[in-house]
């Protein structure tokens, strides 16, 4: 069993993943419960807004590339309302244009879905071990 991971206020950190690709999605989801960490999911920008304006999230990872409103779009509604949500952008598209663009607006991190992957299922494969706990500060 794992630390758990704590927000702000003192409770296991809510993190919101926002990703179209099930199997991404999935092994997202596994490897941030084994963490510690509650996990929300949306599979598509529309439901990934109603449940960051539901369940106000600590964190969110956020796919750039999906069907209707793209991560870009999800990432500018956000901005709209909360200029410090921590958000780590996880995509196919890592272009430097991209990368400037999402950064421009904001995003803790940028990370290729290749490299993001094999880490990801390196971890999920691995024994369970216990990982240095972190304490999540919310940004002021």
């Amino acid at each position: 069993m794992c630390d758990a991971i704590y927000s702000g206020r003192g409770i296991v950190a809510k993190i919101l993943v926002i990703e179209d690709e099930a199997n991404i999605r999935t092994l997202t989801e596994m490897h941030l419960k084994r963490l510690g960490y509650e996990v929300l999911l949306a599979d598509n920008g529309w439901k990934g807004l109603e449940l960051y304006r539901r369940e106000h999230p600590d964190v969110i990872v956020l796919d750039l590339i999906m069907p209707g409103m793209d991560g870009i779009e999800v990432l500018r509604q956000i901005r709209s309302v909360d200029l410090h949500q921590r958000v780590i952008v996880v995509t196919a598209d890592s272009r430097p244009k991209t990368e400037w663009e999402v950064r421009a607006l904001g995003v803790s991190e940028f990370l290729s879905k290749r490299v993001f992957g094999a880490f990801a299922w390196g971890h999920a494969q691995a024994p369970s071990q216990d990982p240095t706990p972190v304490i999540y500060t919310p940004a002021s």
